[in-house]
């Protein structure tokens, strides 16, 4: 994979962000990788991709591989980390059920051992918390606190609305999709089964997210684009997150239906990443949000952060009968009301 790192830090990024291309891909993919009910040639290109990922997986922990990859080379690395938690749990099946012991035993070493990393008084803190979450959901030892930390912070964040604050000050910019709801749901449902200290959360975060998942729909316009605000734009449609995770999850609110989210979210999908400029020569993507925009990079930008785009994809772990792919094409509710289509008033939480 190039590395390509516009803000002059390559060596401190070249050290991470393999891990950070692997745990996002992960994590947007797993779904899909472990779905079922899919047409023959499909199901083929799934059942390959699956193997792959764990001969991925299985190297980045295997010091002997050319392919290894370190999990305490920078803080950065926990994030990935995180991400790669997540990708594992939503893709259990495939990506931690059927890899091998010895496998299991290094990657759980692995995530382990970000603990030394202590995370920013923000969105990171959810990055510990998965961590812990999903070391729990797999038997292996786990540590209550971060969780308690994440989820007291997050309580203490929330601004109204469907909207948190990334830390205790409200950010413009779409954290609340890329890490907060989805890190907030998943880790919940990572901890259903192990304890029911915090079960007394769900109601609450859950009804933030529906209402989050609708304020996402509405800002998808007719041609797919979406306003550039706030840091972290390279990340592309990977901004529209929580929206494919809720829809993933079958948890949309009733305001927009599983077919109208489809076409807001492929639209987005199409206008980031079709675009003249967005990949190189070898297919790798490159940092920009329409095309290639290497001024568009933050500091901590580079060619594996890129990859959290693929979390757009999501609903492709729905089966195939699912009301999502199966339902009629519905316009996005700003496309209908841009129409001059007559649509019912937004509500605030």
């Amino acid at each position: 994979m190039p590395v390509e790192c516009p803000k002059g830090n390559l060596a401190a990024r070249r050290a991470v962000t393999h891990l950070e291309a692997l745990g996002r891909t992960m994590s947007g993919l797993a779904p899909w990788l472990a779905s079922s009910g899919v047409a023959s040639s499909e199901e083929a290109q799934r059942s390959r991709m699956a193997e792959l990922s764990r001969r991925a997986i299985s190297n980045a922990t295997d010091l002997t591989s050319a392919d290894h990859l370190s999990f305490t080379a920078g803080a950065q690395n926990l994030v990935d980390a995180a991400f790669l938690a997540l990708g594992l749990a939503r893709g259990r099946a495939e990506l931690w059920d059927k890899l091998g012991p010895i496998s299991r035993d290094r990657l759980t070493a692995g995530l382990a051992s970000t603990r030394r990393f202590k995370p920013g008084n923000n969105n990171w803190l959810l990055f510990s918390a998965m961590v812990e979450a999903f070391l729990a959901s797999s038997g292996s030892e786990w540590k209550p606190e971060p969780i308690e930390t994440a989820f007291r912070a997050h309580q203490e964040w929330y601004k109204g609305d469907g909207a948190y604050g990334d830390g205790p000050e409200f950010h413009w910019d779409y954290y609340n999709s890329f890490v907060i709801h989805p890190f907030l749901l998943e880790i919940l449902e990572l901890l259903q089964p192990v304890t029911k200290k915090w079960a007394d959360l769900r109601e609450p975060i859950l009804k933030r997210a529906r209402r989050y998942a609708a304020v996402q729909e509405r800002l998808i316009a007719p041609d797919g684009s979406f306003p550039p605000l706030g840091r972290s734009l390279t990340y592309r449609c990977g901004a529209f997150h929580h929206l494919a995770n809720m829809a993933l999850r079958k948890d949309l609110p009733e305001s927009i239906t599983p077919a109208q989210t489809r076409g807001s979210l492929w639209a987005v999908i199409h206008r980031t990443l079709a675009a003249t400029g967005t990949f190189d020569e070898a297919g790798w993507l490159r940092i920009g949000l329409v095309g290639h925009q290497p001024s568009l990079a933050e500091s901590y930008i580079s060619t594996g952060s890129l990859y959290l785009c693929t979390v757009a994809f999501l609903p492709l772990g729905l089966k195939p009968s699912d009301p999502f792919w199966s339902g009629a094409a519905e316009s996005g509710t700003s496309a209908r009301i841009w129409k001059g289509v007559d649509s019912d008033v937004d509500h605030a939480l």
